[in-house]
């Protein structure tokens, strides 16, 4: 269930918070993850969930890249279409190629 509501202006970090949360990891250890000082990386990541900041692009796709999710999920607005990202995201390039397409032509 979400942290906030959906309409939230903060959907990045909502779904950072939400994805750390499954996974069971501290904040502080997802911004030494991505490379942020241990002494500051749970604030930094404390304020990019809380919206008083949002990261940049290329930090985004490195907590992306930690949390094993794709970048286009910390963006999304829906939860259903971030979970369907998510799961496409998990298989492998061809069975995604296939199945996308499968999906695009049943869809035509």
């Amino acid at each position: 269930m979400p942290s906030e509501p959906l309409d939230s202006p903060n959907v990045v970090g909502r779904r950072m918070r939400s994805r750390r949360e499954e996974l069971g990891w501290s904040q502080e250890k997802v911004g030494v993850l991505i490379g942020i000082d241990e002494s500051s990386s749970r604030a930094r990541i404390s304020r990019y969930e809380l919206g008083t900041h949002e990261p940049p692009v290329k930090t985004a796709r490195q907590i992306a890249d930690a949390l094993g999710v794709p970048l286009a999920y910390l963006y999304c607005e829906e939860d259903e279409v971030a979970q369907l990202l998510f799961v496409l995201w998990t298989l492998t390039p061809s069975l995604r190629h296939r199945s996308v397409s499968l999906w695009l032509n049943q869809l035509a």
